[in-house]
């Protein structure tokens, strides 16, 4: 893939409130949300109540031929997160009661399905850092 297309690649808002997952997949399978939620077993219905787990977001990236892998975040995978296409998933807390992911995008920034969180009119966007501490890392394996 050409460096021009990973820069020029446009944040994916999530369509369900649980679907942030569905939305980081997409950006990197570099397809829309609802294909993306396709690929997910159960995904229209998780999507709404449940949410995903890492280990459901790497079996839809290896259907399409990725390797990903899922480990805590600590100070040995901390720098990992910064590559390109890294998911992460933000502890739950006040500002995300059920946690959130976000991938990591080109120029060192954040791409986030629901940047206006909790607006209901779901807007993505990319930020500079992440908002909440995150605790798992989704890595591609090189």
């Amino acid at each position: 893939m050409l460096s021009s297309q990973l820069i020029s690649m446009k944040p994916i808002k999530q369509d369900n409130p649980l679907g942030c997952a569905v939305a980081c997949a997409a950006f990197i399978l570099r397809i829309t949300y609802g294909e993306s939620l396709n690929l997910f077993k159960n995904g229209r219905n998780k999507a709404n109540s449940t949410g995903f787990l890492c280990k459901e977001i790497i079996a839809v990236l290896e259907q399409i031929g990725f390797k990903y892998e899922y480990k805590h975040v600590n100070g040995k995978t901390k720098k990992k997160i910064r590559r390109l296409n890294s998911i992460v998933f933000l502890r739950r807390s006040k500002r995300y009661p059920r946690g959130h992911y976000m991938v990591r995008s080109a120029n060192n920034r954040w791409m986030d399905p629901w940047i206006n969180f909790p607006n209901k009119e779901i807007e993505a966007g990319c930020r500079g850092r992440l908002p909440e501490r995150p605790i798992y890392g989704i890595l591609e394996i090189e």
